[in-house]
């Protein structure tokens, strides 16, 4: 069976398969909101510093042209995987400059996590071939030491500023993204990248690495026409429950698939504003509410959490200009979400559901149709299927299996990586390793459930970590034998990977068990983003269950890990 949108959600028109992401959000023949009624896409939250849309075009325009003799690049020659631009920064108003400059110069973008440390940066650095990288001041001694081992040119290394960061004008000699404009200002109109009919289905855009169950991240190949059809998917579904243009809290990472399609596309596209914060801060995050009367808050659970477990911090600041809290890259529970909305009756609590590999949303919650625990409904021009473990099509509601997804923002595939396209990409559709089921709401629309992931990642505050990543790295420590890493539910983290360990034949008897435990988990932070950290500790066991071919049972030590906490809830 297949599931649709409600009936009540508008039919979604062909996307544009022939023009660039920049050509579609800033022309106002594609049904973007109007120049003259749209507000500044980007306001720092810091400094108030903000550009309006036509200010943003032009940027990027002069941006493009700046930085075009800079890499001897030109808009028809080459390929996209030829002209790669990584950027590796805290969030800022310039973000969307970068990439859409990019896009002008027929480049692909690769967003980097700015969790990042030098050797996971240079390993997306490698895998993407990227030919420059954008990066911002706090993180400069990263970059510089990740583009040295991959062999980018400090002078092919260009500093975004970020508000905040106290670092103003020229840094460490290299040049700015203001610079590349002033220079931009005295060249000659770029020759407009000529793409043909079906070109901006196939060409990439974004090669933004998601992390997989074999340990090391994918680059997921997304097409400008992905974009395009993700902003006219998410447009047409909440268009009619919009009354005017809305202010959003930029916190979420742009590097994130999350910030990256809500914040810098489908936002500017509506005539939205977002005030940027370079990461999340607390405190500033309230304070960027209250000051600029932020309607919209896109978050993830663990801030969500922090807001209810802040209740006398969160009172003394404003917070009644916002009406949508929308929560994204993990799951909101179900009581979570009711005590959010005991302390916020106001709020429209929304939900909504995607994936890198879908350019990103799949489903959302409706504000006239919120129902607590759902990821809403599936957005226009998007189908699902649900497949059982024992490959049966699930034909009715009520029923799980894995979903599959078929949308026209569906990715191109993974970048140089055939196996993981044959396993994910079939016959037309997306696998997503996701178990799901689809119910029927009090309001008669179909809703989408997240029961389980049939995908062994771990989701750490919006983050995808691979178990088999950090096993490979555990084993390097002289006293694992043998490991498992497994998720387990945190308050604050949503998740957070716990590791069970074999000892070596190398630990004495004698050790301590509490300090071989502390010198793993040292071992473990060492070269790793602090969300791969192990939060859940390290447990020791006797053998780690396995399949006869030698597959790491972790559905067992998952089973073993709810049934210890049912059994400690019981005692308490």
């Amino acid at each position: 069976m297949i599931f649709h949108s409600p009936s009540w959600v508008p039919k979604l028109a062909n996307p544009p398969s022939s023009v660039t992401i920049p050509e579609f959000i800033f022309d106002e023949s594609t049904g973007r909101a109007p120049f003259a009624q749209s507000r500044d896409p980007f306001v720092c939250g810091i400094t108030g510093k903000s550009f309006s849309v036509q200010e943003v075009k032009e940027r990027v325009d002069l941006l493009a042209r700046g930085l075009a003799p800079e890499l001897n690049w030109s808009s028809n020659a080459g390929t996209e995987f030829e002209k790669v631009v990584a950027v590796f920064s805290l969030n800022s108003i310039d973000y969307g400059t970068v990439s859409w400059a990019t896009h002008l110069l027929g480049g692909l973008v690769s967003p980097v996590s700015a969790a990042y440390t030098a050797k996971e940066l240079e390993f997306q650095l490698r895998d993407s071939k990227a030919k420059c990288l954008f990066t911002c001041s706090p993180l400069l001694e990263i970059a510089l030491i990740a583009a040295k081992a991959v062999g980018i040119p400090e002078n092919r290394i260009y500093v975004l500023q970020v508000a905040g960061t106290g670092v103003q004008g020229t840094v460490n000699g290299l040049k700015t993204v203001d610079d590349l404009i002033r220079n931009g200002r005295r060249r000659p109109s770029l020759e407009r990248l000529r793409l043909g009919n079906g070109d901006g289905a196939r060409r990439a855009a974004f090669l933004c690495y998601s992390s997989g169950t074999s340990g090391f991240p994918k680059g997921v190949m997304i097409s400008h026409r992905n974009v395009i059809s993700n902003i006219l998917q998410v447009d047409a579904y909440e268009r009619l429950h919009r009354e005017s243009a809305e202010v959003a809290l930029g916190i979420l990472p742009m590097s994130h698939i999350y910030g990256l399609i809500m914040l810098l596309h489908e936002n500017v596209y509506r005539g939205d504003s977002s005030v940027v914060l370079p990461k999340f801060d607390f405190a500033q995050s309230l304070d960027a509410i209250q000051r600029f009367k932020i309607t919209t808050l896109f978050l993830v659970p663990p801030i969500f959490v922090l807001l209810i477990k802040s209740k006398s911090v969160v009172e003394q600041h404003d917070l009644s200009s916002v009406i949508h809290a929308v929560t994204g890259a993990a799951p909101l529970g179900e009581e979570t979400a009711a005590q959010l909305q005991q302390m916020f009756p106001r709020w429209l609590i929304r939900q909504g559901y995607g994936l890198t590999e879908t350019s990103t949303v799949v489903s959302s919650t409706s504000g006239k149709d919120i129902w607590m625990g759902s990821c809403g409904s599936l957005i226009p021009g998007c189908e699902a299927r649900l497949v059982t473990e024992e490959g049966k099509e699930v034909e009715n509601c009520d029923q799980a299996g894995e979903l599959l997804i078929r949308s026209p923002s569906v990715a191109l595939g993974y970048f140089n990586n055939p196996k993981a396209n044959n396993e994910t990409f079939k016959n037309g559709w997306l696998c997503t390793g996701d178990k799901a089921m689809f119910r029927k709401a009090p309001s008669g629309n179909q809703h989408l459930f997240i029961i389980d992931r049939m995908k062994e990642l771990v989701k750490v505050k919006g983050h995808q970590v691979a178990p088999a990543e950090l096993e490979t790295h555990l084993l390097t420590h002289p006293a694992v034998g043998d490991c498992a890493v497994i998720p387990v539910p945190d308050e604050y983290y949503g998740e957070v990977p716990k590791a069970f360990v074999t000892k070596s034949s190398s630990v004495c008897m004698a050790e301590c068990d509490a300090l071989v435990k502390q010198s793993i988990l040292r071992h473990a932070k060492q070269g790793k983003a602090n969300y791969k950290w192990l939060r859940g500790g390290v447990e020791f066991i006797d053998a780690i269950p396995k399949s006869p071919s030698g597959k790491i049972l972790r559905r067992v030590l998952i089973d073993q890990e709810r049934r210890k906490k049912r059994q400690i809830e019981a005692r308490l």
